[in-house]
C-alpha cells in the first residue's frame, strides 16, 4: 500500500510540475514550426504584387506575382543550398586539420577521426556510418567517399584517398591530411576572392533589373499615371509584355555570365 501511495504521489508531483509546460509546448512548437514555414520570403513577391494591383486597379500584377512565387522560392532555395555547401566546405577543411592534430598528439587514426568528426558538420548525413566504420574497424575510406557525394563535401574524397594510402602503403596519414587541408584552404580562398571580384557585377545586374521600377516612380512623380497606361491600354499592355520578356531575358543572361565566371 505504501509503495502504491508513493508511486501515486510521485506521479501527481510530476503531473502538476510538468503540466503547464506540457500544455504550452504545442503552442511553442506551432510558432516555431508552422509560422516560419508560412511566412517564407517568397510570399513577399505576392505582397508587392497585391500592392501594385491596388495602385493600378488591375488583377494582372497579382497574377504575375503569384506565378513568380515558385521561381523566387527556387532561387532562394538555391542560394541557401550554396550557403550550406560553403559552410560544409569549411567544416571539411577544419576536420582535416583536426584529425591531423589528433594524430600528431599520438592517437590512432580511428580514435582521431572519432574525436574530430563527431558533431563537426563535415560528414553530414553519413556521419554515423563514417564514425561506426572508424570505431569498429570498417572501411573508413569507402564511408568517406560516400560522404563526399553531398554538396560541399568534395574534399572528403581526398581524405578517403589519404586514408586508403595510409592503410595500404603505410604512408603518414597526418602529413597527407595536412597537405590536403592546405590545398582545400587555398582553393576556398581563391573562390572567395573570385566571388568578391564578381560582387560588383552582381550589383550591376540588380540595379539594371530595378531600373523599370525607377522609371515608373519617376513618371508618377511627374504627374503621369504609368500604371494605368500599362495595365489598361492596349499599347501599354504590349509594352508591358515586351518589357517583361526583355527584362527577364537580360536578367537571366547577366546572371548566367556571373555564374560562368564563378565556375572558372
Amino acid at each position: 500500500m505504501l509503495a502504491v501511495r508513493e508511486r501515486g504521489l510521485r506521479r501527481g508531483r510530476l503531473l502538476f510540475a510538468d503540466g503547464p509546460a506540457a500544455r504550452a509546448q504545442p503552442w511553442s512548437d506551432w510558432f516555431r514550426g508552422r509560422m516560419p514555414a508560412r511566412l517564407r520570403p517568397e510570399w513577399l513577391c505576392l505582397v508587392v504584387a497585391a500592392a501594385v494591383s491596388l495602385l493600378g486597379a488591375s488583377v494582372l500584377p497579382l497574377l504575375v506575382g503569384a506565378a513568380g512565387m515558385p521561381l523566387l522560392g527556387r532561387r532562394l532555395r538555391a542560394v541557401a543550398a550554396a550557403r550550406d555547401a560553403l559552410a560544409r566546405t569549411d567544416a571539411v577543411i577544419s576536420l582535416c586539420g583536426s584529425v591531423a592534430a589528433e594524430l600528431r598528439a599520438g592517437k590512432q587514426p580511428g580514435e582521431a577521426l572519432l574525436a574530430a568528426g563527431r558533431g563537426s558538420g563535415a560528414l553530414g548525413a553519413a556521419e554515423a556510418a563514417v564514425l561506426a566504420a572508424a570505431r569498429f574497424g570498417g572501411d573508413v575510406s569507402e564511408a568517406l567517399r560516400r560522404a563526399a557525394r553531398e554538396p560541399g563535401a568534395a574534399g572528403l574524397r581526398g581524405a578517403a584517398a589519404c586514408w586508403r594510402v595510409s592503410v595500404d602503403g603505410g604512408a603518414g596519414l597526418a602529413a597527407g591530411l595536412e597537405g590536403l587541408e592546405g590545398a582545400l584552404r587555398a582553393e576556398r580562398d581563391q573562390r572567395a576572392g573570385l566571388r568578391a571580384e564578381l560582387a560588383g557585377a552582381r550589383s550591376t545586374v540588380l540595379v539594371l533589373a530595378l531600373l523599370p521600377a525607377g522609371g515608373l516612380l519617376l513618371g508618377s512623380a511627374l504627374g503621369a499615371d504609368p500604371l494605368w497606361t500599362l495595365l489598361h491600354t492596349p499599347a501599354g499592355l504590349c509594352c508591358l509584355l515586351a518589357g517583361g520578356v526583355l527584362e527577364s531575358a537580360g536578367f537571366f543572361w547577366a546572371g548566367r555570365i556571373v555564374r560562368a565566371g564563378e565556375d572558372v
